[in-house]
């Protein structure tokens, strides 16, 4: 039974109790009962020991002030707590580097302020891109989206396989069907011939609206699909949101890397950082489990390469 309050199993999105949930397989959720936000407990293998990291891909919480004293609490029995922070989240560098032991800064996020007209900012080659897709698919917001559970499982293999999708983010269709169960989830299809070639997730939380996955069939690929959901849920979202986050680059070299920064950059008008978090609470233990390893700027250090 997952510590939470009534109103906290309501919250939406990234603080969903039922989106914790679908963590379960690599994990324990813990409720951070003052800031509102999720820890996953994890076993460190063959040590006894366990940590704690926040929920992927973002750690969001109604009050980021409350986090240290909540991690002082509730993370004693933890070798090591790491998170990513929300980049729309209300905080400062100055407050992250009070709350943990070590805070570096980890990617710019693509983010679309909505008080600005999409043709102010909307670059003029992705609406070009978006209305050439249209005439050949069509874009639909899904009013039942576990009605497309099984399609998405089948377009989420072909990007597993796409960009050797691996670890945590290789998810279960268990952990899919948790996730569509979360409160805030809106999805949108683009379809072909009455056909699912694409289906784009997002959380809205309060102001905000995560992007949080899509994929997309080959068919779905070759028609750019991309674009025209993108420029849908722009529209969709103009009136009942403000911010839009498109998410970040990793390591924004290779072609790969910066066709995506390319195509993020061209849906937004601002950017904001996010930041990789940690903290240390059994030194002696986490000393032991790094002794001999080379030097990293990956944290927590033992567990470098596992995502």
């Amino acid at each position: 039974m997952l510590h939470s309050r009534i109103s906290d199993l309501a919250a939406p999105g990234y603080r969903s109790a039922l989106y914790a949930e679908a963590f379960t397989a690599f994990g324990t959720p813990r409720f951070l009962c003052d800031s509102g936000g999720w820890l996953l407990r994890r076993p460190i293998a063959q040590t006894g020991l366990s940590d704690a990291m926040g929920l992927y891909p973002l750690f969001c919480c109604a009050d980021w002030s409350a986090v240290a004293a909540d991690l002082r609490r509730d993370c004693a029995d933890c070798v090591s707590v790491m998170l990513v922070s929300d980049p729309l989240g209300d905080y400062d560098e100055d407050l992250l580097r009070r709350s943990f032991d070590r805070v570096h800064p980890f990617k710019d996020h693509f983010i679309a302020d909505l008080t600005e007209p999409l043709d102010s900012f909307v670059s003029k080659s992705h609406r070009q891109n978006a209305r050439r897709a249209l005439n050949k698919v069509d874009v639909e917001l899904c009013e039942t989206p576990m009605q497309f559970l099984d399609d998405w499982i089948e377009l989420y293999a072909v990007l597993a396989d796409k960009h050797d999708v691996h670890g945590m983010r290789a998810f279960s269709r268990d952990s899919f069907e948790q996730q569509f169960r979360v409160p805030g989830l809106v999805m949108f299809r683009a379809s072909r011939d009455g056909e699912t070639v694409g289906l784009d997730l997002w959380y809205v939380d309060g102001d905000i609206a995560q992007g949080h996955l899509a994929a997309f069939s080959k068919t779905g690929y070759a028609c750019s699909a991309s674009y025209a959901t993108k420029w849908t849920l722009l529209n969709y979202f103009a009136d009942k949101v403000r911010w839009v986050n498109f998410g970040g680059v990793a390591g924004a070299t290779g072609q790969g890397a910066q066709g995506l920064q390319h195509f993020k950059t061209g849906w937004s008008n601002t950017t904001r950082r996010n930041y990789i978090c940690g903290s240390v609470f059994d030194r002696a233990a986490y000393r032991d489990l790094t002794r001999g390893r080379a030097e990293t700027s990956y944290f927590p250090a033992y567990r470098e390469g596992e995502l």
